[in-house]
């Protein structure tokens, strides 16, 4: 009985080292995300919020905007902070929304009156999310 309980351990002890001398990381290589995927990611993350502030910042720079804005008595320089400070989920919505309106606009779908609400609805929703934060 002697014997084969040391074979046991022997084969147990070479076992646990041949386990123990494996790189972790070479068992965990299939779900680590290389360094080059996520390089894109947030250079695509980047550029998307750019192109976001860029839409709202052309929306808040038209005549009606600036109209809307000196009503409220807010300047450019307020509402471009607080783009800055927006949420990507929030820009998103809000960038969307402009964009919408303008080409309603350009489409004379809406009029100068309906712009210029709908720009004072959406000076308040960015104004109130910062505020909120």
């Amino acid at each position: 009985m002697k014997p084969l309980s040391h074979w046991l351990q022997f084969l147990f002890v070479v076992c646990l080292s041949v386990v123990l001398t494996i790189p972790q990381y070479a068992l965990a290589q299939n779900h680590v995300v290389p360094l080059s995927e996520i390089q894109k990611d947030v250079a695509a993350a980047s550029s998307t919020r750019e192109k976001q502030v860029a839409q709202l910042e052309n929306f808040f720079s038209s005549p009606q905007a600036s109209r809307a804005m000196k009503s409220a008595h807010v300047t450019y320089q307020q509402v471009d902070n607080a783009v800055q400070q927006l949420s990507d989920d929030d820009l998103a919505r809000l960038s969307a929304r402009s964009e919408n309106a303008q080409k309603d606009f350009a489409a004379g779908n809406i009029s100068n009156r309906d712009l210029l609400i709908i720009v004072l609805g959406i000076l308040a929703l960015v104004l109130i999310i910062v505020a909120v934060r």
